[in-house]
């Protein structure tokens, strides 16, 4: 079943237990991924890696807008974004603590051979490319900061 089959369902059970907080994280998901299916630029079908990147857009939007509308003191607009993270968060594959992602990055340290913050380039898109879907790039970023300073 695709992400998108198994977020109809879920919106269908949402509605009929008139769950307002998941139906609205389960909403911005579909649209979300109905505006990735329809982009000029994507010209095959939406891939499961393609609907993992799209969750993890809307997961780094929710985040910041919750950090934005928190430091103004807006703790009602702060919720909604937190509750429909929650939600996004529930389709996203389970993401590495930092120590795992230190050890990862550990490694392609010393595959790659970096040895100072020049060479952050190579580290980045090795684990980037490692890391895809288990980790955020600003953790990603920070772990490899670091390790080369």
């Amino acid at each position: 079943m695709s992400l998108e089959q198994k977020i109809n369902q879920d919106i269908k059970t949402a509605m009929i237990a008139k769950d307002n907080v998941r139906l609205r994280g389960l909403r911005a998901i579909k649209a979300a991924i109905l505006l990735a299916k329809t982009e000029k630029t994507q010209v095959e079908e939406l891939n499961e890696e393609g609907e993992i990147k799209v969750l993890q857009k809307l997961a780094k939007q929710r985040k910041e807008s919750g950090d934005i509308y928190r430091n103004q003191n807006r703790d009602d607009l702060y919720q909604i974004e937190i509750e429909e993270l929650q939600v996004i968060e529930e389709y996203l594959p389970k993401q590495l603590d930092k120590s795992a992602i230190e050890e990862v990055v550990k490694s392609i340290i010393a595959a790659v051979g970096a040895t100072s913050v020049k060479d952050m380039g190579k580290v980045m898109g090795a684990a980037n490319q490692q890391l895809a879907g288990k980790a955020d790039g600003k953790t990603i970023s920070e772990v490899v900061k670091s390790f080369l300073i």
